[in-house]
């Protein structure tokens, strides 16, 4: 696979580690953390245990394979995900992708705490519920929509948010009667970065 600005890493489609046990907790883990709750984010929040979860990020860090997850749209650009397993410089990259399929622009990445810009929530839907057919990546909406949660900036998300995404964890695995305070959470410490700058233009709209 190849990504322009990527030639130094071994780039693999990662979308066949999405049903893996241990995927949802590695990558939703990360944005759990912090904020101000008092209740520790754990694997079970996301239907994983400890030992699922630790033996797939030995997967997903693997300096000799970047695994990459793509969330092409039907109408806009979409959004790739890559795991950069650089050495002395590990990261999770989200790139936008035109439609037009040409080089793909860096929006945000970083360790732990994401840097650059973040997307409305309608933005997200938008991506999340409009798949490109036939285009290889990731089709099902449920699993799109938590690929590209981390990148929320939106300071006040839409009636029916936390719903939505705790649907969206039950159809990855995450256990019905916890789901919806799993959304809560992550919805609470996402919003609570608030990156998005109102009066500025989402990067969807190449302001």
């Amino acid at each position: 696979m190849l990504i322009e600005g990527y030639d130094e890493g071994p780039l693999a489609a990662g979308e066949s580690l999405l049903t893996r046990p241990g995927f949802w907790s590695n990558y939703l883990l990360e944005i759990s953390a912090g904020g101000t709750s008092d209740e520790r984010p754990v694997p079970e929040w996301f239907g994983d245990d400890g030992a699922d979860t630790e033996a797939l990020s030995e997967i997903l860090m693997d300096p000799e394979w970047w695994p990459v997850f793509r969330v092409p749209a039907s109408s806009g650009p979409g959004i790739v995900v890559v795991y950069r397993n650089l050495v002395g410089d590990y990261g999770t990259d989200f790139l936008l992708f035109p439609e037009d399929q040409s080089v793909a622009r860096r929006i945000a990445g970083g360790e732990g705490e994401l840097s650059g810009t973040g997307l409305t929530w309608q933005d997200l839907l938008n991506i999340a519920d409009n798949p490109a057919p036939g285009a290889a990546g990731v089709s099902d909406p449920d699993a799109r929509l938590l690929l590209i949660l981390p990148l929320l900036g939106d300071p006040d998300v839409a009636e029916g948010a936390s719903a939505r995404v705790s649907a969206a964890l039950i159809a990855v695995g995450a256990p019905q009667g916890t789901a919806s305070s799993t959304a809560d959470h992550l919805l609470g410490r996402l919003m609570s970065r608030a990156w998005h700058d109102p009066t500025w233009g989402s990067p969807l709209s190449d302001s």
